[in-house]
């Protein structure tokens, strides 16, 4: 009889339990498991695009919008709406304007700030079959031109506010049979054709639906310009099964349709451009787009348009939180940041000043086959982890020499795991589910981005030339960046492009461009080793005015290290570690050391005081 009561009774409480059993053990199963059924229940609709001859598009997704919803607000750009079925017509015409200019397949350049025609041009070359080239609108001069060639566009469309960015290349352009369109209403210079009065003629009636019709998930949709070990951009080829999975990242993470979506992120980066326009056409949300983002503005944006949901990188939290602070600082409806690059000390400063704000950090490349997402919104971490996802996504950490740059094999030549909590180089397994589809224009350049012969003989793994950790409980941490790329102010800088352009100063022989930490700042800032030439001397003011016509803003070299030589490696490659160690103090360095002064129009001296007003954050960078 006491048996049967205790049985009776473990039968009562086991389901209490259990449950706390699985909370200390796995306290955030359901949270995996219901994330883990999202994306599972997304990936299953791409499956099946892909068995099928017909694939529906982003653009294909925002037509049907603009079909079910034709009368709701898709953009708000400058406090005036543009509904679906008014962008839907607007990009009409441009199909229509230039419907026998280009065939399927053609490649089209876009060079366009944040506005609203950004996504009618885009969207009317896609309802022709074409593939767009995004171009980063900082760019100038040889690194423009090399967009083209590589990506093959023979039509541009610029924006009226960067064609004078064009005046250098123009007659090369026009040599090589560019044709160039510009979103004005007259034609502004010879050779250029006007957009808008065209556009205004044309009929806002749809061209047929066969023009964009996609049997293959993996042709090319878009070019994104990325910079990486290379010098100059390259052209990251973006599928329409790239650009479809980065539409359903803001679905994932539980947003609607009646979300409001702030993006101030430049429209020529993946993020804004196929996480921001793709996850709003996706849900059917409103997107409130902003030309370029503003610290002093961004709160009062919120509140005017209803914002719940917005997109950052690490930088524009710190910028708010560098604001001053102000009384209603909570008073918002905002309730989830979505981006990347959010360090802790700013993750948890921004919530303290602005409230219980869902943070969802993305960690993902432009070209990469991997994506990561931290839906639970640990700080610090840039994604989750667990067993199930693992057999979804193939990813390893591997140990990494930072003296040779390389991954460290054993005896028998395969790389070696990291242990637990170690930090190890992230490669992601090439494969009929997470293919690399590399860059456009260049074999070479794609197969640098490989790793093979990794685990096994014939393996294939895309280096993402990231340093990871995971920790105990499969939270998946940024560590930091390897090879000859580092990030400043939100954008990839290329140390190899940085170095050819301080190549071209007279006084310089030799330069070593990499980047190092400044407290308070998010990335790391330019810095070149720089060798004279025996009969020159520095001459802080000609480099000042060179990096400034030649460089955007953000690849500038901040800091000047004057050396008598550069260290090498065995197979003559410069030796940058014990320069990215030293940093840019002059108490702990010997060389004569200089920084770019904006106020000054030259590089100056690093004196003790000048370093201390950067260090505490007096001096902006």
């Amino acid at each position: 009889e006491l048996l049967c009561i205790i049985y009776q009774e473990s039968h009562r409480y086991l389901p209490d339990i259990l449950y706390y059993k699985n909370r200390l053990c796995f306290p955030h199963f359901w949270k995996d498991a219901l994330f883990l059924m999202r994306v599972i229940r997304y990936g299953a609709r791409l499956e099946i695009y892909r068995r099928s001859s017909r694939v529906v598009t982003v653009v294909d997704r925002f037509v049907q919008q603009a079909q079910r919803i034709p009368d709701k607000a898709f953009l708000i750009y400058e406090g005036v709406a543009y509904t679906y079925g008014e962008l839907e017509q607007r990009s009409n015409r441009v199909a229509r304007v230039f419907r026998d200019a280009v065939k399927e397949g053609d490649t089209v350049a876009l060079l366009m700030s944040n506005e609203p025609d950004f996504l009618s041009v885009w969207f009317g070359f896609c309802k022709l079959g074409c593939a767009v080239a995004f171009l980063n609108t900082n760019i100038r001069s040889r690194s423009l031109l090399h967009c083209f060639s590589c990506c093959g566009a023979e039509l541009l469309v610029v924006g009226a506010d960067l064609l004078e960015t064009l005046e250098d290349i123009l007659p090369s352009l026009q040599e090589d049979g560019i044709t160039v369109w510009c979103m004005t209403r007259e034609s502004p210079r010879p050779g250029v054709h006007s957009l808008l009065d065209q556009m205004e003629e044309a009929s806002q009636e749809p061209v047929a639906a066969e023009r964009r019709s996609v049997r293959c998930l993996r042709s090319p949709t878009l070019y994104i310009f990325t910079s990486g070990t290379t010098g100059l951009p390259k052209a990251a080829v973006i599928t329409h099964l790239q650009a479809l999975k980065a539409a359903g990242g803001f679905w994932v993470y539980g947003a609607t349709g009646s979300d409001v979506i702030y993006t101030p992120l430049p429209l020529y980066h993946s993020a804004a451009s196929l996480v921001g326009i793709g996850g709003t056409i996706e849900l059917g949300a409103t997107c409130v787009l902003k030309k370029k983002f503003s610290a002093s503005q961004f709160w009062h944006d919120c509140r005017k348009h209803n914002v719940t949901i917005f997109q950052y990188i690490g930088e524009l939290c710190r910028y708010l939180c560098n604001q001053p602070t102000a009384e209603n600082e909570k008073d918002h409806r905002v309730l989830m940041g979505v981006g990347n690059g959010l360090r802790q000390d700013v993750w948890r400063e921004f919530l303290r000043r602005f409230g219980d704000i869902r943070m969802c950090e993305i960690y993902g490349s432009t070209e990469g086959n991997l994506c990561f997402m931290n839906h639970i919104g640990k700080i610090g971490a840039v994604g989750r982890s667990n067993f199930f996802y693992k057999l979804i996504f193939k990813y390893d950490l591997v140990k990494y020499d930072l003296v040779r740059e390389e991954p460290v094999r054993d005896h028998s030549g395969f790389c070696q795991h990291v242990q637990k909590g170690e930090t190890g180089l992230l490669l992601s397994k090439i494969c009929s589910q997470s293919p690399f589809f590399g860059y456009a224009g260049s074999k070479q350049l794609t197969e640098r981005k490989i790793l093979r012969d990794v685990f096994v003989t014939g393996d294939a793994y895309f280096n993402t030339g990231d340093l990871m950790a995971e920790d105990e409980d499969d939270f998946i941490c940024f560590r930091d960046r390897v090879g000859d790329t580092f990030r400043w102010k939100g954008e990839n800088v290329a140390t190899t492009e940085v170095t050819e352009i301080l190549g071209l100063v007279d006084f310089i022989q030799e330069a070593s461009v990499y980047g190092v930490q400044v407290p308070g700042n998010e990335g790391r800032a330019g810095m070149a080793a720089v060798i004279v030439r025996p009969e020159c001397t520095f001459d802080g003011k000609k480099l000042f005015s060179h990096v400034l016509r030649e460089l955007p803003s953000y690849a500038r070299p901040l800091f000047i290290r004057l050396q008598e030589s550069l260290e090498m490696t065995s197979t003559f490659k410069q030796q940058k570690f014990a320069l990215v160690e030293s940093g840019f103090d002059p108490c702990s360095i010997s060389q004569p050391l200089f920084f770019l002064d904006c106020s000054e129009k030259s590089y100056v001296p690093l004196t003790s005081s000048v370093y201390d007003s950067i260090v505490s954050g007096q001096r902006k960078v």
